[in-house]
């Protein structure tokens, strides 16, 4: 990836036209703004108003964006701070999203209205926990991770062990928001999602030294794309994000979705551990929003969307350094992560229902079966040979090992699942005939 060309310096553009009779004029003359928040590198490449330069362009938009910034708290590139315009694609985006949030909220609580949140819930801790965890390196398939959560296996190596400490830590999220931002809390969550990952097994749970370089680089051509402040400023850098976590600054409101992703942002930005600061950084993404009182973020996943575009997630990053530290470039981008996100959790939630209401026909007339069975079967029907477990059983639903059993034992006793051993475990497989068997053939 190559790094954005670096805009024209601002001071520079100051001293050349701001002396210049013609200031006035380009700034008063034109009306019209780039509906895109364009970043110098991509900006460099779109026509001018007529008469003008593209320096002088550039000019007026970085001229108008000073004057409508917000300072936040932090220190940037050259121990400036970092700022962002809360553009016209913001304030729209965040007033729909407020006027959404009562609709949203419905979908937990709807879930909560039926047995089935717990199955939901683990669906959606798992798909965030496993593509965090291959964001940050973890090679392995989506079904062998999920048998880690699902069976309990052991994981065998540092990629599964990855995926299995961030799906833990996002259980723990749903407790930890109760409780306010500290460097205690942060250390907390970088050890339950580094333990056992690291090269350096002490560096769990601890904040990098000076003695360590800590550089994000590529690694086939060695190209530093971002050397972090150095370890002396982390205190105080600490001082600051604790107060802006706890909401004692700024000065003027901020709306919760811009502190949470300005959390993200900044926790990566100071990459105050050796290792495992883009899982913590979107980890305190999703505390921070759920303490903020969104408890439809318990289901979304944002790396999801992030794993799609990995290289515009690294750009956005990039464009905030690049462009003296303007954080609106990747707020922007996060905002579109979490439209997408909630976008597909209704969605999906939609499709759940309408599944759940055909095998639930086809279910009154063979039996009654409860909603953990009927989730099963939904399931089976879609993966013919899936393998359950009882152990997986349990995980999936939160239930205990004996409700598990006796799921599985009914619907084996009726034959819709076939049981065997393996090793000394119990396991499940789909009847051959299983759809001509809901469908009261």
């Amino acid at each position: 990836m190559k790094i954005p060309q670096q805009p024209p310096s601002q001071a520079q553009l100051v001293q050349k036209f701001a002396d210049n009779k013609k200031f006035v004029q380009l700034v008063t003359s034109v009306e019209a703004t780039p509906k895109e928040y364009l970043h110098w590198d991509d900006f460099r490449f779109r026509p001018t108003p007529d008469g003008m330069t593209l320096e002088e362009w550039w000019f007026i938009q970085k001229f108008r964006r000073g004057v409508a910034g917000k300072i936040l708290p932090g220190e940037g590139q050259n121990r400036r701070p970092f700022w962002f315009v809360p553009t016209d694609y913001i304030q729209d985006w965040l007033h729909q999203f407020d006027r959404q949030t009562g609709s949203l909220d419905a979908i937990p609580k709807a879930i909560d209205s039926e047995p089935n949140r717990q199955s939901y819930l683990m669906a959606a801790l798992f798909e965030e926990a496993f593509t965090s965890s291959v964001l940050e390196g973890a090679v392995t398939t989506r079904e062998q991770a999920k048998e880690i959560v699902r069976a309990g296996r052991k994981p065998r190596d540092r990629s599964e062990r990855m995926i299995l400490n961030n799906y833990l830590t996002m259980q723990r999220l749903g407790t930890l928001k109760d409780e306010p931002f500290s460097p205690t809390l942060l250390l907390n969550i970088h050890r339950l999602i580094t333990e056992g990952t690291l090269d350096k097994p002490e560096a769990a749970g601890r904040f990098r030294r000076s003695d360590e370089s800590v550089k994000v680089m590529d690694e086939i051509d060695g190209t530093v794309y971002f050397d972090p402040p150095p370890a002396e400023l982390l205190p105080a850098h600490l001082m600051a994000l604790t107060n802006f976590a706890n909401e004692k600054t700024p000065n003027y409101y901020l709306h919760p979705v811009v502190r949470a992703i300005t959390l993200h942002f900044w926790l990566a930005y100071d990459h105050p551990f050796v290792d495992g600061n883009g899982r913590t950084a979107r980890a305190l993404f999703y505390w921070s929003m759920l303490r903020a009182g969104y408890p439809q973020f318990e289901y979304i996943s944002i790396s999801h969307f992030i794993r799609r575009a990995p290289m515009q997630y690294a750009r956005a990053f990039l464009h905030v350094e690049t462009d003296e530290n303007d954080l609106t470039y990747f707020i922007h981008f996060h905002l579109r992560v979490i439209d997408l996100a909630m976008r597909q959790l209704i969605e999906h939630f939609k499709k759940k229902r309408c599944e759940l209401e055909e095998v639930e026909s086809h279910l009154r007339r063979v039996g009654d079966f409860n909603h953990r069975q009927q989730a099963l079967l939904v399931h089976a029907l879609k993966k013919p040979r899936y393998r359950y477990t009882i152990q997986g059983h349990k995980e999936s639903h939160g239930v205990t090992y004996q409700t598990a059993r006796a799921d599985l034992l009914e619907l084996a006793r009726v034959k819709f699942l076939i049981q065997s051993k393996r090793a000394k475990a119990f396991v499940f497989t789909p009847a051959l005939d299983l759809a001509e068997k809901l469908r009261g053939k």
